[in-house]
């Protein structure tokens, strides 16, 4: 039976591996092009477009001020840039909270009645004369030099949105650090996928568009709360290019409980199935390049891989636990005897296969921490990624997948 329930392992092995090779391949293929783009970020920029960034908020009293303090820090020509708040019907005293900045002239205060994240922005674009448009989650903080990195790749005329790079802000508890890892596994991908025009998410914290992008494509919709999904996907299937700014880092506030790590992530793995459901169109489509052939299909399938693994490995474990009970019961309880023999050392492919894809994926994730704090280093939050994110991942892909079956809404908080 579990010779049975294993082979299709070997297919998803092979699918990893596939897939760690090819990024890694990529990432020491543009290894000169990723040092170039920094280097350009610190030059002088030729002309400065103006740019207005949204900060849409809902009961965000506690880190909003923070939030607009680090856009008015931000090294851009002060005339240039443009601050619009846009409180979302909030019923805290968030409203309150942001009138200290009320006489500021970089900033422009906009009150609505609530009706979701979308629709706070679309009435931000209506307002919007800038050349450029960005959004900024009221939860979140850019480094003071991310705009002006972000800025120079709209000097290539194609270029339509630009993203950042997300860090998790101050992590406190063993969740926020398992995500620290996430996140910089995120950036890491999301700079190779840029590479192969194939991003498919412009995060809400601080990804900036030329404002010509929703005139032609139209604004915000609700797209099963993922907006910022559907909006890349969106541009993907009318051809905009979008790139990543490796080197323009935000911060964002990561959930600091399972509870809500599992509402958050439920509400994003729905909102890729639902999405990928609307634009199955792009899926295996030669016009539609890496994206299209490659890197949708491979996002869907690592999510049936991975509940399927789960599932198997659950089924191992009772099998395991049901025989050493067994045994128990017929000869009684004995101590172990550890005998170390390299004759028994599992030398199957399915086995060598394994140690190869984690060997892969470790490679990835100390390139990932490169990238994101400038050193490779291992620490406990790497080891509680490793050990730990695994059993909790189960759960919401496993729900979001239930919900996406039988139409099952998914909350935003």
């Amino acid at each position: 039976m579990m010779q049975i329930l294993s082979t299709p392992i070997y297919f998803f092995l092979f699918l990893s591996l596939y897939f760690e090779v090819f990024l890694l391949i990529t990432y020491f293929e543009r290894r000169l092009d990723m040092k170039f783009e920094t280097a350009r970020g610190k030059s002088k920029i030729k002309k400065y477009p103006t740019v207005t960034v949204m900060v849409p908020c809902w009961n965000e009293e506690k880190t909003i001020c923070k939030t607009i303090h680090s856009l008015l820090y931000l090294n851009y020509p002060k005339a240039k840039l443009k601050i619009m708040i846009i409180d979302d019907g909030s019923t805290d005293n968030t409203w309150n909270v942001v009138q200290k900045f009320k006489n500021n002239s970089q900033i422009e205060m906009y009150q609505k009645e609530n009706g979701g994240k979308y629709t706070a922005l679309n009435f931000g674009l209506s307002k919007v004369t800038s050349e450029l448009v960005g959004c900024l989650d009221a939860d979140s903080y850019v480094d003071k030099e991310a705009l002006k990195n972000i800025v120079v790749y709209f000097e290539n005329k194609k270029t339509m949105a630009v993203t950042p790079s997300v860090k998790v802000w101050k992590p406190k508890t063993i969740i926020q650090h398992i995500q620290r890892v996430e996140y910089g596994w995120g950036i890491f991908l999301r700079k190779m996928y840029s590479y192969m025009n194939a991003l498919y998410v412009t995060p809400g914290p601080f990804s900036i568009f030329r404002r010509e992008v929703f005139e032609k494509l139209g604004g915000y919709r609700h797209a099963h709360n993922t907006e910022d999904m559907e909006m890349a996907v969106r541009m993907q299937s009318n051809h905009f290019e979008i790139a990543n700014a490796q080197n323009a880092f935000v911060y964002t506030v990561a959930p600091d409980t399972v509870r809500k790590l599992y509402k958050q992530r439920l509400r994003w793995t729905y909102g890729f199935i639902k999405n990928s459901i609307d634009y199955k169109k792009l899926f295996f489509k030669k016009e539609y390049g890496t994206l299209g052939v490659y890197v949708l299909p491979m996002a869907t399938l690592s999510l049936v891989s991975a509940l399927y693994l789960a599932c198997l490995s659950l089924y191992g474990f009772a099998s395991s636990a049901s025989k050493i009970f067994t045994k128990i019961s017929v000869v009684g309880l004995q101590w172990p005897h550890w005998n170390f023999d390299w004759f028994y050392l599992n030398t199957e492919v399915i086995a060598l296969a394994s140690v190869v894809a984690f060997l892969g994926s470790i490679t990835i994730l100390l390139i990932s921490r490169k990238m994101s704090d400038g050193k490779v280093s291992v620490g406990l939050d790497m080891i509680y990624f490793l050990t730990l994110y695994v059993f909790i991942v189960p759960f919401w892909i496993s729900k979001a997948m239930f919900n996406a079956a039988f139409s099952v809404k998914t909350k935003w908080r």
